[in-house]
């Protein structure tokens, strides 16, 4: 059963990996791998497509460490996946809640997650970055942007970096969170716990909730949303023919 929902995980990354464009021959990918369900699925995917990928690329894992996490089992998985791994010690943490003392601390901690991660991606000759984002992930970023920024906006499917060279690449936009979960529950995910003392009482969090609400009260929610995200006549945020096109430094 593991293997089954494993290989529905690979079908939707393998669509998006298609339609987009994601992986090209002679890429070097670095993982973003925090250790918690969704950024070890998509180890899992990607590791599993490498296999019979008609592009040859190479992959490794980098794992920030923000402080008191037990991160022995990701050295396993990524020993037992044959995945070279990092993880770089970082002072994120402390700058975010002991210097800086953010009463909104989740931009500022993304932020700089993010450029760290890109940094270590370069320092080690990758070209792309691959994140664990999902279907759900990408309706919430919707939202709160609307909510919250007034903007009709959510991230890409793939993105160029000019400053560092990069591309970063998200192959689970395809894919529901419940699958994830599922997969994670029936494989037995070593999950880390996060560390964050903001975990589980964020923005991000309410529109969740908000969202699993309006998906109770009308069950094609989610649908109509995804739907209108990829209205080719309205916003159609993303332009499959576009993406393709989008252009990185090897």
């Amino acid at each position: 059963m593991a293997k089954n929902t494993l290989q529905n995980l690979l079908s939707k990354s393998r669509k998006a990996i298609q339609d987009f464009n994601l992986i090209q021959d002679g890429d070097k990918i670095a993982i973003g791998l925090s250790g918690g369900k969704d950024s070890m699925a998509l180890l899992h995917v990607l590791s599993t497509y490498r296999r019979f990928s008609p592009e040859k690329f190479e992959l490794m894992a980098i794992c920030l460490q923000m402080g008191g996490a037990d991160n022995s089992s990701l050295h396993e998985l990524c020993k037992e996946l044959d995945v070279e791994f990092h993880e770089i010690p970082t002072d994120i943490k402390e700058v975010v809640f002991d210097v800086r003392q953010e009463k909104n601390p989740c931009s500022l901690c993304a932020k700089m997650r993010r450029g760290a991660l890109n940094d270590y991606a370069v320092k080690f000759g990758c070209n792309k970055v691959a994140l664990g984002h999902h279907k759900d992930d990408a309706l919430e970023t919707f939202l709160m942007s609307m909510f919250y920024e007034g903007r009709v906006s959510t991230f890409s499917p793939k993105s160029y970096l000019d400053r560092t060279g990069l591309t970063v690449i998200r192959p689970m936009v395809y894919v529901e969170e419940y699958l994830i979960k599922k997969t994670a529950e029936e494989m037995d995910f070593k999950i880390v716990k996060n560390p964050c003392p903001a975990d589980g009482n964020t923005k991000r969090q309410y529109i969740k909730e908000l969202i699993a609400r309006l998906q109770d009260e009308m069950p094609d929610f989610k649908k109509n949303m995804f739907i209108a995200m990829n209205n080719p006549e309205q916003c159609f945020l993303w332009d499959k023919e576009k993406l393709k096109d989008v252009h990185f430094s090897r």
